[in-house]
């Protein structure tokens, strides 16, 4: 994932939306354009670190009736299709409600490389982290621009092979311009962390891209995807993530 030289270009998708068959080609579509690893929202009802967007995307999949079982099979169904990492984004009361050790098997078993809890902290991630690693997920953890210093060098340490740097202090949703305060502050994560990160909430053009060169080892994209995934034929939608994450990715190669 972060091999090649060139920032890693991740979508985030949520599962089944705006239907399990669009969301399957969609992310075919991305990874067929150079995604380097996807990101499957886990629908849940108070998604609390996201905006109207994916919260609009996380509904929608509950309301057709997406259930953790069904995250695991289209998990599975991808992973029989794409060679990227994939980690499973979502909140922490449907690992509760399933047993931390069930449900970090069941997703290691359906083909997850790890997962983003964004409601787990570090302080309050012993248990998850001794279950994720017994199933071989990975964990990521979240760093925000509060972060102080020696919290930013901890979330590295505790993240098993790359950190998530949120871009504001806020929630998910497309943003126009990069502020000098998210510049100021991921040049902070570069001096202090040792592992790779990537950097989101917000991010959803080349231009986000060229401005953060330097600054971070990968681009996560949400948002912006959800109003590309409705309307038209499952063909259309997936073209136009296609074409979004392909530009994406153009912007990153030229970062090389």
């Amino acid at each position: 994932m972060f091999t090649s030289g060139v920032p890693a270009v991740v979508p985030f998708l949520t599962a089944g939306f705006p239907n399990r068959r669009v969301f399957i080609d969609s992310v075919r579509a991305a990874v067929d354009v150079g995604a380097s690893a996807v990101e499957i929202g886990m629908p849940f009802s108070d998604p609390l670190a996201d905006g109207p967007a994916i919260q609009h995307s996380s509904q929608t999949a509950l309301d057709n009736g997406v259930t953790m079982a069904d995250v695991f099979d289209l998990t599975a169904a991808l992973r029989a299709k794409i060679g990227v990492p994939i980690f499973l984004m979502g909140y922490l009361n449907p690992l509760l409600k399933m047993g931390m050790q069930k449900f970090a098997h069941a997703a290691a078993a359906s083909g997850a490389d790890g997962t983003i809890i964004p409601d787990c902290p570090i302080d309050e991630a012993r248990d998850w982290t001794v279950a994720s690693k017994e199933a071989g997920l990975d964990n990521i953890f979240l760093v925000a621009p509060t972060s102080p210093d020696e919290r930013v060098r901890r979330i590295d340490r505790m993240s098993s092979s790359f950190s998530y740097c949120v871009s504001v202090a806020g929630v998910t949703g497309a943003r126009r311009d990069v502020s000098p305060s998210t510049i100021a502050y991921l040049r902070r994560v570069r001096r202090l962390a040792k592992k790779p990160y990537v950097v989101g909430f917000g991010i959803s053009s080349p231009v986000h891209v060229r401005a953060l060169s330097g600054l971070a080892d990968g681009y996560a994209v949400g948002s912006a995807l959800v109003p590309l995934l409705e309307g038209g034929s499952r063909a259309a939608a997936a073209g136009r993530i296609a074409r979004l994450i392909g530009a994406l990715v153009r912007g990153a190669k030229d970062l090389k």
